[in-house]
């Protein structure tokens, strides 16, 4: 099973969005860069991904699951733009800003620190740990 982060503005869809699809999920739908395509091409079905608010928040906010495999975008004329569907797995015990990871020097070749543009992107099963890890201890305070 791989890792993802999935980033999406909260003022337009947030994870409050995606927790209310429930189980049907929803389509990863409008991204319109041919590498987070091309990542997208590569998830599967169980694969897990954070859910990051962007612009508000910038922050990781939840896990998400892959429910299905890339299939055409149903927003796109072009049959080129490809997406997968996510359902909200659950919420971190507290969210992680991307401050926190920045500060965090285990974290500095995360693609968010190093890409943050990128809407899709893969995670390390290690920054995947250390990301869990710091939502445990916001949460403790």
């Amino acid at each position: 099973m791989r890792r993802w982060l999935f980033k999406s503005e909260p003022d337009v869809f947030g994870w409050d969005d995606l927790v209310a699809k429930g189980d049907k999920g929803e389509e990863w739908n409008g991204v319109r860069s041919f590498q987070a395509r091309n990542i997208m091409r590569e998830m599967k079905v169980g694969d897990r991904g954070f859910f990051y608010h962007s612009n508000i928040g910038k922050e990781v906010v939840g896990i998400v699951e892959v429910i299905a495999e890339a299939h055409p975008d149903s927003t796109a004329d072009d049959p080129k733009w490809e997406c997968v569907d996510v359902k909200a797995a659950g919420p971190l015990p507290a969210p992680v800003t991307l401050a926190r990871i920045k500060d965090d020097p285990r974290l500095a070749g995360m693609v968010l620190v190093r890409n943050s543009r990128l809407s899709v992107q893969p995670v390390t099963d290690e920054e995947w740990e250390i990301v869990l890890e710091l939502a445990r201890e916001a949460a403790e305070g």
